[in-house]
């Protein structure tokens, strides 16, 4: 977030960035704060940081997302279901009835963890 926008003269201005001044806090069992540690040491950044874009995205999600996020989660499925399809026509197969049904369960069940991924891994 940027910060307001500071007139040094009427030819330049700086931009300060906003001074984080507020805290939460929150509890967590020793298994949460391990699985927290290592995620956010995985990524490269400390924990306060790494939590604080986690809650910023959910911010975003929830007031921008909900449209956007159903809109990412659709393309995702669109992109897995034609990933499978086409390599089975580039391979010269043909998909049974079976074999479609059975793809459109897996895309319909892991389409909505792998948009959460895309997600996340923007943030890191």
């Amino acid at each position: 977030m940027m910060g307001k926008m500071l007139s040094v003269d009427n030819s330049e201005s700086i931009s300060r960035p906003a001074v984080r001044s507020r805290q939460i806090g929150v509890r967590l069992t020793e298994t949460e704060y391990a699985a927290l540690e290592k995620v956010a040491w995985k990524s490269g950044r400390t924990i306060g940081d790494w939590s604080r874009e986690q809650l910023l995205v959910a911010i975003e999600m929830t007031e921008n997302g909900a449209s956007s996020t159903l809109l990412l989660t659709e393309i995702i499925g669109l992109q897995m279901f034609l990933t499978n399809v086409l390599a089975a026509i580039a391979c010269g197969d043909r998909l049974s009835s079976e074999q479609y049904q059975d793809l459109m369960r897996h895309v319909k069940t892991n389409k909505h963890k792998a948009a959460l991924q895309v997600l996340t891994a923007k943030t890191e």
